[in-house]
């Protein structure tokens, strides 16, 4: 079988069978050839402290109640192997990701945040529009890939200044009562979107929400992500959030019932939804070669944005 592999292989890449302008790599057989390649981890590329439990006598920063690190010896490479993968897909059953973190910022260039508009209590007009603005530092926005074939396909990156390349996401919650004590159901929402843009090109970021909210009382918050939609990492653990989150109430309008708001208090923000990918319950096994081309569906397809400066993914 894997002769038979090698020989289509250099037909195809001799153009001496149809569809030889292909990217054959991408093609069910190029995959078996791939996975049947030595993948090697490079020795410059291993970390020594995954080999640790950072429990032994001596470590320093040993604490009681702390738990033992899971470790291996090659970095955790073959994680994943025997389950099911993410391979770019949002997976709602869960999955495994194998691909490494990427690229950290130094402490100066940590991400922070400040939502400006809403401001904590704010009474907003029910189905009236409004924008939710946020001030950003640190993140060079406005770069994100295709959520429904590339989610979390690729490390986090930098740009020459030393920023996460990336983007930002709003979500707002129903929580019926500003002095509510019950954390909101994760998922469920009102409004999601991601904000696709740089902004004003100084860090901050606006996202309309058309047609407003039905009245209630609504918890927004960032979600800012690096590239692929994974949440950003940062070089320590003490450090203020890199996300905001605060409360406002909706309150009736004239628009009260002429004009209902198409964003449902649970409604999870149908009108938003093509723009965030596609999602999938069980995933695709590692193979997409059979998956069709959606045009026009799912944020980013079809655009090729590359942050100034930075290495290709």
């Amino acid at each position: 079988m894997h002769s038979l592999f090698v020989v289509v292989a250099l037909l195809a890449s001799a153009g001496l069978i149809k569809g030889a302008a292909m990217d054959f790599s991408r093609t069910k057989a190029g995959l078996v050839l791939r996975q049947a390649e030595s993948t090697c981890l490079k020795r410059d590329t291993i970390q020594s402290a995954s080999a640790l439990t950072g429990q032994e006598e001596g470590t320093d920063g040993i604490k009681p109640g702390q738990a033992p690190s899971e470790t291996d010896d090659a970095n955790f490479v073959n994680f994943c192997s025997g389950q099911q993968l993410t391979n770019g897909e949002q997976i709602t059953s869960g999955s495994c990701n194998g691909i490494p973190m990427g690229r950290i910022p130094a402490s100066e260039n940590m991400i922070s945040a400040m939502i400006t508009n809403p401001q904590p209590g704010d009474q907003v007009p029910a189905d009236t529009t409004f924008s939710i603005s946020v001030q950003t530092v640190h993140l060079k926005a406005g770069f994100f890939v295709n959520p429904t074939t590339n989610y979390y396909t690729a490390p986090q990156e930098l740009d020459d200044n030393g920023d996460v390349i990336g983007h930002c996401h709003i979500t707002v919650q129903d929580i019926g009562e500003l002095k509510s004590t019950t954390p909101p159901d994760p998922t469920k929402f009102a409004f999601f979107k991601g904000i696709d843009d740089d902004g004003n090109g100084q860090g901050l970021l606006q996202a309309e929400v058309e047609g407003g909210l039905p009245a209630g009382v609504y918890r927004v918050c960032t979600m800012i992500a690096a590239r692929n939609h994974q949440p950003v990492n940062m070089p320590v653990a003490q450090r203020g959030a890199q996300d905001d989150c605060t409360k406002f109430e909706v309150v009736p309008s004239r628009n009260s019932g002429n004009s209902p708001s198409p964003n449902k208090k649970n409604g999870n923000g149908s009108q938003n939804q093509e723009d965030e990918g596609f999602v999938t319950s069980t995933g695709s096994d590692g193979d997409r070669s059979d998956r069709k081309n959606r045009n026009g569906q799912g944020r980013g397809a079809g655009r090729n944005r590359k942050a100034k400066g930075s290495r290709s993914v």
